[in-house]
């Protein structure tokens, strides 16, 4: 499991495709008797930190290495400069993305309580929640910023879950959701 994200090789072992579960987790739970749903979703991780310590090592190393015939010259202080700033660039841009990827939406749903929190890298969280009764959970194919975009309406509002998932993802995620909202006798739109 890398991030959040588990990926394992299907029988037979010749077959090169792959199960990867989604960067999105279910869990359930009993609040005084009750059933309660938490679905917890975050962005994909596709570069673990000990990828990210690797690649900075070895981008700067083969960065490095063209420099070695000008060593010595004035040259190389003519090219040490962009070398570093490109080696700080990467760095800077991949930790940025790692910042980005803080990013987290928790869902919590009761049969008479739902509530949507988002967690934003560089913003304050948000928040929605709602009489689930009332909720009305859509996926629309076209039309929206992303394909297939995940939509919960009620309370006079209606906001995103997951935009930052794969289309196939939200599509399963939609099927899920609904049959959470079925499962507790809540009109799942």
């Amino acid at each position: 499991m890398v991030d959040g994200l588990a990926c394992f090789p299907l029988p037979p072992p010749k077959d090169a495709r792959y199960i990867c579960l989604m960067p999105y987790e279910w869990t359930a739970s009993r609040t005084d008797g009750a059933r309660r749903w938490t679905l917890t979703a975050w962005p994909h991780r596709s570069l673990p930190p000990q990828g990210f310590a690797t690649f900075i090592g070895v981008t700067a190393v083969l960065m490095l290495v063209p420099l070695l015939a000008v060593l010595g010259t004035v040259l190389l202080w003519g090219l040490l400069p962009f070398v570093v700033a490109t080696i700080w660039l990467i760095w800077h841009f991949l930790r940025r993305s790692y910042a980005d990827g803080a990013l987290c939406e928790v869902l919590d749903l009761t049969s008479d309580h739902i509530e949507l929190t988002r967690t934003n890298p560089r913003g304050p969280e948000q928040h929605w929640q709602a009489n689930p009764y009332w909720v009305r959970a859509d996926i629309h194919a076209a039309g929206g910023p992303v394909p297939h975009y995940l939509v919960l309406t009620g309370a006079g509002r209606t906001v995103e879950l997951g935009a930052f998932l794969a289309p196939e993802e939200r599509v399963a995620l939609f099927a899920e959701l609904s049959d959470r909202l079925r499962g507790m006798d809540i009109n799942a739109g």
